[in-house]
């Protein structure tokens, strides 16, 4: 099985890359925001022909039971910027591009075996690390680096069910249907906007937590 993983930062893609090994699977980077994920998608597509595509990366979090260092599977991805209007098609709703569908949907096969998955002890980095917890829902996507509140806020107002906020998902998951590629997205919260100011949590991910939190995926490519 030959599969592709796409993130979308160079700190992302070196935590990645140090995780695996051999010619069957390929870590791309796509660039940040929607334009270059999709880009990223469809070069993967066209280049490597993938069985399975992967978006991984970090992403803002959303909910109670949601901490920084969590794992959000995509059980569905839309977009949280997109908005076709209904003065063509009534039916259309927020987040949805016209003729295309509502939430894309994780491949049902992919999303079992993430959510059957866990990490033994001994994958963790040393006796000290928290063992990431995973949970599955909604991921909205779009163009916008989430760094206030009042920001958050007026997503989660259209999509109370969103248990993380990214700037790639859902454009790679549109070019995997459009190509017929099963996908699947992982997702480590790296802040959660709601609880933070001036992004403070983002930036002491990266300074501190970032090499420990990438496990998940490298454990879910290893079930396939």
């Amino acid at each position: 099985m030959k599969i592709g993983i796409i993130v979308a930062m160079d700190k992302e893609l070196q935590q990645l890359q140090n995780l695996f090994a051999g010619d069957h699977v390929r870590v791309e980077k796509c660039g940040i925001g929607k334009v270059n994920a999709a880009l990223g998608a469809q070069r993967m597509i066209n280049d490597f022909c993938p069985d399975v595509i992967i978006s991984s990366g970090c992403a803002g979090g959303n909910g109670d039971d949601i901490q920084i260092q969590d794992v959000i599977v995509g059980a569905e991805v839309t977009y949280h910027d997109v908005y076709c209007g209904t003065a063509i098609d009534n039916t259309t709703v927020y987040g949805q591009v016209q003729g295309l569908p509502v939430r894309y949907q994780a491949d049902p096969a992919l999303l079992d075996i993430a959510m059957r998955g866990t990490l033994a002890d001994s994958q963790l980095p040393n006796a000290n690390s928290q063992k990431p917890k995973i949970h599955s829902g909604l991921i909205v996507t779009g163009d916008w680096f989430v760094d206030t509140r009042e920001k958050m806020r007026s997503i989660i107002e259209k999509f109370p069910d969103a248990k993380a906020v990214d700037m790639e998902s859902c454009a790679i998951a549109q070019t995997c249907y459009l190509n017929k590629v099963p996908f699947i997205s992982f997702r480590v919260i790296s802040d959660i906007p709601l609880r933070d100011t001036d992004a403070s949590q983002y930036h002491d991910f990266w300074n501190t937590i970032a090499e420990n939190s990438f496990q998940i995926t490298k454990s879910f490519v290893e079930s396939l």
